[in-house]
């Protein structure tokens, strides 16, 4: 990182960083004891997939996935978006690729990736040949940045992982530009009663069990979804609303993994993607689902504004910004 982007941090945020990188660690570790445990499992899946062949694939998809989650028609729409930024958050950033592409989008911009997990270490060394790119070691629920000091917030499929994902938004906000910055960011989707009650129950289980049963659990769910992806057949599924069973035709591995039983499976992005989505879901102590109303209601109660929201299946997603903006 060259001194310009190392001032331009330093100025924002309330600790001493280390100048010599572009790594330093704030906090590396919650009292909160379903948080360490999420953070833990967080730092085995990105250890273990950060040396898949397919990583590249899984950047690209996950690159066109967050243009349609946020409403940009393009990478041109995005980088056009982020030309007056001065400072960029990806929060909750994983293995760093997303933030290394606002970096590459937004070369003027400092670019901050910050994760509880020890995934902040392991990107800071697969891109640290970007000189607008800093990543920290730290929570995103309490992120010791100036209030309203970032122009653009990302928190892509993490909120849910914090021990509040209320407090964790509001504190996202708060740190959000208040006359023209935008936060963006991604809730899981409350699925049928069925598919909650056992991932609920299932997610109380799996802290019972070691690693290496949940690593092997992954790969027959993996297996399972593979298999009934195989199947060539729909199933016509009529409307059960007390069970929150949605009327429609669909494959059978749809019908399986939305009312009932996650068991992911992607033939493009392939084994070891489908084996570490299988594993981060029933893994992690706190993963919270939220329904729309509930997405809006959060949103009003940190006084920000709806820019674009954006509905499906598995998500609900949209960017926002303060109201007085």
């Amino acid at each position: 990182m060259t001194n310009e982007f190392a001032d331009r941090l330093q100025a924002v945020i309330s600790v001493e960083i280390d100048r010599s990188g572009n790594f330093s660690s704030i906090v590396e570790s919650s009292e909160a004891a379903n948080q360490q445990q999420t953070n833990e499992v967080f730092t085995e899946k990105w250890e273990k997939y950060g040396s898949t062949q397919e990583l590249e694939k899984f950047y690209a998809f996950q690159r066109r996935w967050y243009l349609d989650l946020y409403g940009f028609a393009d990478e041109a729409a995005l980088a056009a978006h982020l030309a007056d930024a001065r400072v960029i958050l990806d929060a909750g950033c994983g293995l760093g690729y997303k933030a290394a592409w606002f970096a590459e989008l937004a070369p003027h911009a400092l670019v901050i990736g910050m994760d509880f997990s020890a995934a902040a270490q392991q990107a800071a060394r697969l891109f640290g040949d970007r000189s607008n790119l800093y990543f920290l070691r730290g929570d995103i629920a309490n992120t010791l940045l100036a209030t309203g000091s970032v122009d653009y917030v990302s928190c892509d499929q993490v909120i849910m992982h914090t021990e509040d994902p209320d407090a964790t938004f509001a504190e996202l906000a708060r740190i959000t530009d208040p006359r023209n910055g935008q936060f963006a960011c991604y809730f899981y989707a409350k699925k049928a009663l069925p598919r909650e009650l056992l991932d609920d129950f299932f997610r109380l289980h799996c802290k019972q069990v070691s690693s290496e049963q949940l690593w092997e659990m992954s790969e027959q769910l993996t297996e399972l979804g593979k298999r009934l992806s195989a199947i060539d057949a729909e199933i016509d599924v009529p409307a059960i609303p007390l069970l929150g069973i949605k009327a429609g035709t669909m494959p059978i591995q749809r019908f399986i993994y939305w009312n009932f039983l996650k068991c992911f499976w992607n033939e493009e992005l392939g084994w070891d993607t489908s084996l570490a989505t299988n594993f981060d879901w029933y893994s992690p102590s706190n993963a919270r689902r939220f329904s729309e109303s509930e997405v809006r209601d959060l949103v009003a109660a940190t006084d920000m504004s709806i820019v674009q929201i954006h509905v499906e299946e598995a998500a609900f997603s949209g960017r926002f910004r303060h109201a007085t903006a």
